[in-house]
């Protein structure tokens, strides 16, 4: 008698929720169904290790200037260097980079400080916190910012910006020791400070919610 035996599929390999800082504050801005799809989104994305960051010669660019304290010839040339499709994005987001960069004051008083990702425990989910770079004021007793940038074309809305605040101060210890963070409206040349009034237990439950929903959905997309 022949026996047959089985055929076993191989096991799905099961992805952990996980979002980046960005990512997550994205998620957090949008309501009903369009949360799921964002999510549904990000988990391709992760089991594909897909992803493309436009804005990078911008930031080297940027952080050139502030460096090197050339004032902007960095910025004012950057533009040349990237790909045709990528031109407008760059021509749209460069002006207010200098806005920015001329905010900052006088570049002798004003260097890069470098920060370090940390890896935090929203709720449930992991979601990976990375400023783009550090500065330190000279003039004003060797004061530190760890600096996330906006690239979008709509501003920051209310809850990114809370979100990626509350984040990056709640790991400061880890990102950069005794700084501020600020968000950075790269577009516009604005920069946001957390709100002083905000409650951060108000904040934190907030975001604990957040990620809960976020990890439930992350599990309902694989299915």
């Amino acid at each position: 008698m022949n026996v047959t035996a089985p055929v076993l599929s191989a096991p799905v390999p099961t992805i952990p929720p996980y979002a980046t800082m960005l990512g997550f504050t994205r998620y957090v801005t949008r309501t009903g169904p369009a949360k799921a799809t964002f999510v549904g989104g990000l988990r391709k994305a992760r089991e594909r290790r897909s992803g493309f960051n436009p804005h990078g010669q911008l930031v080297k660019a940027l952080k050139a200037d502030i460096a090197f304290r050339t004032g902007g010839s960095y910025l004012n040339g950057v533009t040349d260097l990237v790909k045709d499709r990528w031109k407008p994005l760059y021509e749209s987001v460069s002006a207010g980079a200098l806005t920015y960069l001329a905010s900052l004051g006088d570049p002798e008083q004003v260097g890069l400080a470098q920060t370090r990702d940390a890896l935090a425990s929203v709720g449930p989910l992991a979601v990976k916190i990375n400023p783009h770079f550090g500065l330190r004021y000279e003039a004003d007793g060797g004061r530190r910012e760890a600096v996330r940038l906006h690239f979008d074309e709509a501003p920051p809305t209310t809850e990114a910006i809370t979100a990626t605040l509350y984040l990056m101060a709640r790991h400061m210890d880890q990102i950069l020791p005794n700084a501020e963070p600020v968000l950075v409206d790269l577009r516009r040349g604005v920069t946001h400070r957390i709100d002083p009034a905000a409650k951060p237990a108000d904040i934190e439950s907030w975001l604990a919610g957040e990620a809960a929903a976020f990890t439930a959905m992350w599990a309902t997309t694989a299915a």
